[in-house]
């Protein structure tokens, strides 16, 4: 019987597949021809979609809704979960933005992320950004800069009000 050396380089070898989620063709549609307003509606016909909830997380959000989009945003996060463990997730590993019908349940991540810091749930922020993070390493700053709509949160710069006074 021979020694079998193995060597350590500290890389995981085995990387973890993707998780890809099914297509939502018909949640798109309801949300391209529904007025934001009415978002609701498009939740009660698709209850279990977590882009429906982010949506609806969203929305109530930029209308200053702080606990409301809270509170839809964690079914969200719930509904979300379901998906990935139906398609395959294990509870890690990479959830991929630019396959969009992920997109739904990074932005309800994003929102319920939002919103724990909104209310000073500090553990769950933290939890929540590693969570994103380890599923989309560039997640944080995509939808940061995509879905803009928080009250308190201008991504324009300032801009200053002048008046020249002078003679013409």
């Amino acid at each position: 019987m021979g020694l079998v050396w193995f060597s350590v380089t500290g890389d995981n070898l085995i990387s973890e597949p993707e998780t890809l989620l099914p297509a939502e063709p018909e949640v798109l549609e309801a949300l391209r021809r529904t007025a934001r307003s009415e978002i609701s509606g498009i939740v009660q016909v698709h209850p279990t979609s977590p882009l429906a909830w982010a949506e609806l997380a969203d929305a109530t959000h930029s209308d200053g809704r702080i606990l409301e989009s809270y509170a839809y945003a964690r079914v969200g996060y719930h509904r979300g979960l379901d998906a990935l463990r139906k398609a395959g997730w294990r509870g890690h590993g990479p959830i991929p933005w630019r396959h969009e019908p992920n997109r739904g349940v990074l932005r309800a991540l994003f929102a319920l992320r939002r919103g724990a810091a909104e209310i000073g749930e500090t553990d769950e922020v933290s939890r929540l950004t590693a969570f994103l993070t380890d599923a989309e390493p560039d997640a944080i700053d995509i939808i940061s800069t995509l879905h803009t709509g928080s009250p308190g949160f201008d991504p324009a710069p300032p801009t200053e009000a002048f008046v020249i006074r002078g003679e013409d």
